[in-house]
């Protein structure tokens, strides 16, 4: 299995970046060399070195050492908005070679690279690229962040099973408390353990700062 990981979300707005970040600073504190990565990105600010998403500069906060923003975010996205629409928009369509390239660059400066995909499992990126298409030409081995909230079982169930029809491997999946007031909130996640069949990883408590949250986390199943 590769050691590098691909972070996929049930959805939107579940924390999947916060879940990749605190993996990567869960395999920092292993002793690892790591660097995060956001291929495609929308909803980026325009800063005097170029467009800057968010998400990636978390990201590379959480690196070490800090790879260059262009390594972890080749492809960045002024507009909010679904990033197939974004790049129709702005005329810079998503293409293979600058992902390959800054994915290929970290993998070989880099143990392991975390790279974090964008909205849900089956999102579009345009030009016949979507998102699941990247842990596949990549070979990653996917950990589906799961924000628990109601409704989130029959989202992590259905993108469970998207991830292994669409031949990845399903290395493990992390609950990430984002409505600590959910009724039943342990039973979900039981029903969650049980309904999965690859391990979870862990719970990540709500609100908890990546590097302390990564002590919630069991990194075995991944090697």
């Amino acid at each position: 299995m590769s050691r590098h990981l691909f972070v996929a979300g049930t959805d939107t707005g579940i924390g999947k970046t916060h879940g990749a970040q605190t993996l990567v600073h869960a395999f920092r504190q292993a002793g690892e060399r790591v660097a995060g990565m956001k291929p495609v990105a929308s909803g980026s600010a325009r800063s005097q070195e170029g467009l800057r998403n968010q998400d990636a500069l978390d990201l590379i906060g959480a690196s070490a050492p800090p790879p260059p923003y262009a390594l972890v975010n080749p492809l960045a996205y002024e507009e909010a908005v679904a990033p197939h629409l974004a790049a129709l928009r702005s005329g810079r369509p998503v293409t293979w070679p600058p992902l390959d390239a800054a994915f290929q660059s970290l993998a070989a400066d880099y143990e392991r690279v975390v790279v974090e995909g964008v909205g849900g499992w089956l999102v579009p990126l345009g030009n016949g690229i979507s998102a699941e298409d990247i842990p596949r030409r990549w070979d990653l081995p996917v950990v589906m962040v799961v924000g628990v909230r109601l409704g989130c079982i029959s989202h992590a169930r259905l993108t469970a099973r998207a991830i292994e029809a669409d031949g990845c491997r399903f290395a493990g999946w992390i609950a990430n408390i984002i409505e600590p007031t959910m009724p039943l909130l342990e039973e979900n996640i039981a029903t969650l353990r049980a309904s999965l069949a690859a391990p979870c990883l862990g719970v990540l408590p709500y609100r908890v700062a990546p590097p302390d949250a990564a002590m919630f986390l069991d990194l075995s199943p991944l090697g």
